[in-house]
């Protein structure tokens, strides 16, 4: 059966509709997966998890000095209710978060623009900020053609702490600090906890080595506001389709395909897998993550978590078959990331979209930019090169993670501190 473009555009467009981690739009979609797997008549394994959850019940910003002024806002998840009855105090706009920026915000509510690291976000607990405010978006959003960006904080910020805070749009800022504001409230209540995320998993049994595992991954999940077509239902039905493929021809080695609920709060349901299986992990050769693709206009490109040696067979490759595409060892932010760091190699296939081409993590995550030819096109590639590793008289990449890559690794997973 040839890998067909079109029916990995039929899943993607199926899955065209924002799908939230813990909420039901989340469990909507792993049941569509599911019912895609059983169709083709093999029974799914999933595995649910606890992830934070969220909702906010009230949030509001206002300027209360020299004049008064409501701001449109979103709250930050997980920011706690401090807030809830209201917290007023001065207003200052900082420029940085090094120690001149923040010798006098003891006791203010601080604004800044950009999101919330977690080095700043450390560097205002400990200088004593009561709030903060940063900004969404850019001077040339439309009100009816944006969406206010809704953020978190995460486990790696609270612990530091609990600081209530708030998002505007870059448009709002610009016109509220040339009037000079000084002093602001932030009311903000939110229900906190956890919920049920779900990893949704199929897997083919190999025919000779059955013991050595390569396992395909691809996030199902979307941020708020986003239908979620390029990322990542591109990946999702590329995963899906290499499922098919290999259901009707099983390889050597076993293969197994999780579909990662709760990529988009952190990486969550790989997270969640490798902790699960932490006692099969050894068995686990390769991950390779499938995260957007199938752009019209871009470039094909595999992030390699792993050995130089395996960017060079990737390089010999395509080459050989001609291939345009661009190999780098480096990190890809997505769900190879926990298998990498228990020292499994990944390989992070995807199509990066030409310049002005594509938006993701906004509305403007749209279908249109997107053809069955270029997912085909991908997918075939990844497919006959998965054929050459599956079915390799031995197998031919090192189950090892190189210190360059486990420093990398270090920093992303914040092990080690990196004040940039």
């Amino acid at each position: 059966m040839p890998i067909s473009g079109k029916r990995m555009m039929d899943l993607v467009k199926k899955l065209g509709f924002e799908r939230l981690s813990t909420y039901e739009s989340e469990t909507k979609a792993a049941e569509m997966l599911c019912d895609e797997i059983r169709a083709m008549g093999l029974e799914p394994t999933v595995e649910t998890f606890l992830a934070p959850h969220y909702e906010i019940k009230d949030v509001k910003l206002e300027i209360t000095e020299p004049f008064y002024k409501e701001i449109t806002c979103t709250g930050y998840g997980f920011s706690g209710n401090d807030a809830k009855d209201g917290v007023e105090a001065e207003f200052v706009y900082i420029e940085g978060f090094d120690p001149i920026d923040l010798y006098d915000v003891k006791g203010k509510i601080v604004f800044f623009t950009g999101g919330m690291g977690v080095s700043a976000y450390e560097s205002l607990i400990k200088a004593g900020a009561v709030g903060f405010i940063c900004t969404s978006g850019t001077f040339r959003d439309k009100l009816a053609e944006s969406d206010l960006e809704e953020r978190t904080l995460r486990d790696k910020h609270t612990e530091h702490g609990k600081l209530p805070g708030v998002t505007i749009r870059m448009k709002d800022a610009l016109s509220l600090i040339p009037k000079h504001p000084t002093r602001a409230k932030i009311t903000l209540f939110q229900e906190e906890g956890e919920a049920d995320s779900r990893n949704v998993i199929a897997e083919i049994k190999g025919t000779k080595y059955p013991d050595e595992i390569v396992v395909y991954t691809a996030h199902y999940d979307t941020v708020p506001f986003s239908k979620g077509y390029f990322d990542n239902s591109t990946g999702t039905a590329m995963v899906m389709e290499l499922l098919r493929q290999y259901k009707d021809n099983p390889p050597m080695r076993t293969v197994r395909f999780i579909f990662c609920g709760s990529e988009e709060r952190g990486l969550l349901g790989s997270k969640a897998y490798v902790a699960k299986h932490e006692d099969e992990l050894e068995k686990i050769r390769l991950c390779i993550n499938l995260d957007m693709a199938g752009p019209i206009l871009g470039r094909e490109m595999a992030n390699v978590t792993g050995e130089e040696s395996l960017c060079h067979a990737l390089t010999f490759y395509y080459k050989e078959i001609g291939y345009p595409m661009t190999v780098r060892q480096d990190l890809y932010s997505s769900d190879s990331i926990p298998f990498a760091d228990k020292g499994i190699p990944g390989i992070n296939f995807f199509r990066s979209g030409a310049h002005g081409s594509y938006q993701i993590h906004t509305r403007h995550d749209i279908i249109d930019i997107l053809s069955a030819e270029s997912l085909a096109k991908t997918t075939n590639f990844i497919k006959s090169f998965s054929d050459k590793v599956l079915n390799a008289a031995f197998f031919p990449i090192e189950r090892k993670m190189p210190q360059n890559m486990v420093e990398k690794l270090d920093k992303y997973l914040l092990k080690k501190k990196d004040n940039k």
